[in-house]
């Protein structure tokens, strides 16, 4: 209970200790961190399967994919992100280069993981329609200066560990 309280809930380790102590369970919060290292990985993947298998049967799914230029060990890279209509990051790898088969294998990744969408929300970069012509779902593109801001405003760089290619 105490990790899926920590999981499910933007709680701190201190509070969860004081939310089991109102339940009469007295336990250290160092204690909680220990069972988090060893049960979250497993509670939070299974939370966010739930999550993308309800997802699949919306009508309305939309994802919202983005590229942004990040440096590792001084060298720039390219890191490909996806995050739905609700804010929630779906994907994130990084490669080298911001080609056609970057964005093909980073298509294919997200397709691949989480299912077929209603439409896509893409900036204007020309591998974006290469990679989805490919694919065979450019019908479900769509592109606007304006409508790609949730998956640049989304705060993957501190969610999740990007995928490295």
């Amino acid at each position: 209970m105490a990790v899926l309280l920590y999981v499910r809930y933007p709680l701190s380790l201190r509070n969860v200790e004081d939310l089991l102590f109102k339940y009469g369970i007295d336990i250290c919060h160092e204690t909680v961190r220990l069972w988090w290292n060893r049960f979250g990985p497993m509670f939070a993947a299974d939370i966010r399967r739930q999550r993308v298998s309800r997802m699949k049967g919306f009508r309305q799914w939309q994802w919202h994919v983005d590229e942004v230029f990040v440096k590792i060990n001084g060298e720039r890279h390219y890191m490909w992100r996806a995050v739905d209509h609700e804010g929630e990051v779906l994907e994130s790898y990084v490669t080298k280069k911001r080609d056609k088969s970057a964005a093909l294998r980073f298509l294919k990744k997200a397709l691949k993981r989480h299912g077929s969408v209603e439409t896509i929300v893409t900036d204007g970069l020309k591998s974006y329609p290469a990679a989805m012509r490919e694919l065979g779902n450019q019908g479900r593109r769509e592109m606007g200066r304006w409508l790609n801001n949730r998956a640049e405003n989304s705060g993957i760089m501190a969610q999740t560990p990007p995928v490295f290619a």
